[in-house]
């Protein structure tokens, strides 16, 4: 076996080697772009939840100033009555 067979066969291994890991590299590329997406996706449904939720809270908050504040205003004229 001399030296040019020799480096013909590393040559070959290595393509081989290299065309795998090309391969590998591909499908990792992949499942990365579907995962972004998944994520990106994920993180839309978030923040929509995230304002709905929001948005109810904005109005328990609304609704019930009104009515503490007519409780309030309610518990002090009982109190003025009970006083006369």
């Amino acid at each position: 076996m001399d030296i040019n067979s020799a480096a013909e066969i590393l040559v070959i291994i290595l393509a081989i080697v290299l065309s795998i890991f090309l391969i590998v590299g591909i499908v990792l590329g992949i499942y990365l772009v579907r995962l972004s997406a998944e994520i990106r996706r994920i993180a839309h449904t978030t923040q929509e939840t995230v304002d709905t939720i929001g948005e109810a809270v904005q109005g328990v908050v609304k609704l019930t100033s009104p009515i503490l504040l007519a409780k309030t205003i309610s518990q002090r004229l009982k109190q003025m009555k009970k006083k006369r």
